[in-house]
């Protein structure tokens, strides 16, 4: 099963944007509550979309320069990026159903 990698400052460029497939990127730290209550349904997503998706974690604390970059500003918040820009921002842990639709979307 597909699971989010971890991008950090120096491969989200490379990783992400340069991709030729849409990215969800998954903006996280490890204190956060409901950055861990989600974590599951995005490692589910990954699973169910792998090959067509790319799914990522960036870690707000270690790579503040990625998160200040996209203006996030509460965690978690997922942007969907789709030739190597962002086209959908989810801030807060959402149900999978809602993620599905935003992801389908990235692929139509």
């Amino acid at each position: 099963m597909a699971a989010a990698i971890e991008v950090d400052d120096k491969n989200f460029k490379q990783v992400v944007l340069e991709s030729d497939k849409p990215f969800l990127v998954d903006f996280w730290a490890p204190w956060c509550a409901p950055c861990r209550a989600i974590a599951p349904v995005i490692e589910e997503l990954a699973g169910e979309y792998s090959g067509r998706i790319g799914f990522a974690k960036v870690n707000v604390d270690e790579n503040p320069a990625t998160a200040t970059g996209y203006g996030i500003r509460s965690i978690p918040t997922l942007l969907i990026f789709k030739d190597g820009k962002p086209m959908t921002q989810v801030v807060g842990a959402r149900p999978k159903g809602e993620l599905k639709r935003q992801l389908d979307a990235a692929l139509a």
